[in-house]
């Protein structure tokens, strides 16, 4: 039996539970729970309930029993009352028990956020315009001149800007440390890729020469034994190179690309430039737009979903960081951070996200938006087209949760087709 109530944005259920119910559900415990415990003289599992609870104390099933009571009614509601819509985990508290009368228990837990939606006619967000200049064109074309430049050796000392290949092993404490040593690693001197300090001992040395540079690793580096501490490198210099650019011209253009001209090159990529700025700017807008909508809804969050939001951002930035072969209490040390202040940065982050999920499933529940076999079909020939498969290939390669994305992408794509189609 139950009774529930809203107030103050949260969900107020109330339990009663008869002595009857208790009962059986302390009962259906002892029947999960019995080949825990081991009674001298009874094989394991054949216990009788009266000699467990004599032995482990008379209410070793309770807690169960009334975790399970609680589950129980919690979700029997949640099912009956399928408008009830909880934001996060909820509270419960013991309003009173007694083996002769049964249970009274109070569930409480926050509500999702109820909100309009905004007329989509009346927004004002503008889509970024595209714009290509000489200077965006120019760092493309200095790219290919990198992707094709010539390393020279020279016989002479290294100076700032040479690229000086080098044997290193580093030691800390008189011994080496794991990451600390390479073959023939082309350094560019002047580039600030190693420890501050180090590339500058390298200017002046010759080929073939040997040498200790000693260093310092920063208060903030990420590995923990080697922050602070000083450190010797002993180096061998293999060579010495400068690195050479093709000249721009006609001549290089048609050597290295598809087309035969420097302007028609550089129109090519001017137009390539300008298909990627737009898709940009039209990803950029659809954020805006998102944004928009969810501040004119007037959205309050829940601090339990911020709470639960943040929770996931920390731990998916964990879990990249894992990747780069770094933990958490690394990167808080590196960036002079506690957790909690680190999560406190979040919490605006998490709270955008939550509400532009509320926005886009409200926006699917009342235009009656779903994802069609069809409009599957249409994303995997899509992708397979990028992927230079057929479809049928592509098909077969994708695993469930590519599905997933798919599903995903094309709901959203409806719904930001939707909303587009209704701006003045």
């Amino acid at each position: 039996m139950y009774s529930f109530e809203k107030k103050d944005k949260k969900g107020i259920l109330k339990i009663s539970i008869s002595k009857e119910e208790w009962e059986d559900l302390v009962e259906k415990s002892y029947e999960a729970n019995k080949s825990k415990y081991k009674v001298q003289g009874f094989r394991n599992g054949k216990a009788p309930r009266k000699v467990i609870e004599q032995t482990y104390g008379d209410t070793i099933f309770f807690d169960d029993a009334f975790e399970n009571a609680i589950s129980k009614e919690y979700y029997d509601f949640l099912e009956k009352n399928k408008n009830i819509v909880p934001a996060g985990q909820p509270s419960v508290e013991m309003n009173s028990f007694t083996v002769d009368k049964g249970i009274e228990a109070t569930i409480t837990f926050d509500l999702l956020p109820e909100f309009k939606l905004p007329s989509f006619s009346e927004l004002k967000s503008k889509k970024p315009t595209v714009k290509i200049n000489e200077e965006q064109i120019n760092a493309e074309i200095e790219r290919e001149r990198e992707n094709h430049a010539r390393y020279v050796e020279e016989d002479k000392k290294v100076e700032n800007g040479d690229f000086a290949t080098i044997d290193f092993e580093g030691y800390v404490d008189g011994q080496k440390f794991e990451g600390g040593e390479g073959k023939d690693y082309r350094l560019e001197i002047g580039s600030h890729t190693f420890i501050e300090g180090f590339e500058e001992q390298i200017v002046g040395m010759e080929k073939g020469e040997e040498k200790d540079i000693n260093v310092k690793f920063p208060q903030n580096y990420p590995a923990e034994n080697l922050k602070g501490k000083p450190a010797v490198f002993k180096i061998k210099l293999n060579k010495i190179e400068k690195k050479v650019l093709p000249e721009v011209d006609d001549k290089f253009v048609s050597d290295t690309t598809e087309f035969e001209t420097l302007q028609e090159y550089k129109n090519s990529i001017k137009e390539n430039l300008k298909k990627i700025e737009e898709e940009k700017a039209e990803r950029d807008y659809e954020v805006l737009i998102l944004d928009e909508i969810a501040q004119k809804a007037n959205i309050e969050v829940p601090k339990s979903m911020i709470e639960h939001e943040v929770h996931h951002i920390v731990e998916d930035f964990e879990h990249r960081l894992a990747h780069q072969g770094m933990t958490m209490q690394n990167y808080l040390d590196y960036i002079g951070k506690s957790l909690d202040e680190f999560k406190k940065d979040r919490e605006d982050d998490a709270e955008k996200n939550i509400k532009t999920r509320l926005v886009v499933q409200k926006i699917i529940s009342e235009y009656n938006l779903a994802v069609t076999d069809e409009d599957l079909d249409k994303l995997v020939v899509e992708y397979a087209t990028r992927y230079n498969m057929s479809a049928e290939d592509f098909k077969k390669a994708l695993r469930p949760e590519d599905y997933a994305y798919f599903e995903n992408s094309a709901i959203m794509t409806k719904v930001l087709d939707l909303i587009k189609s209704k701006i003045k």
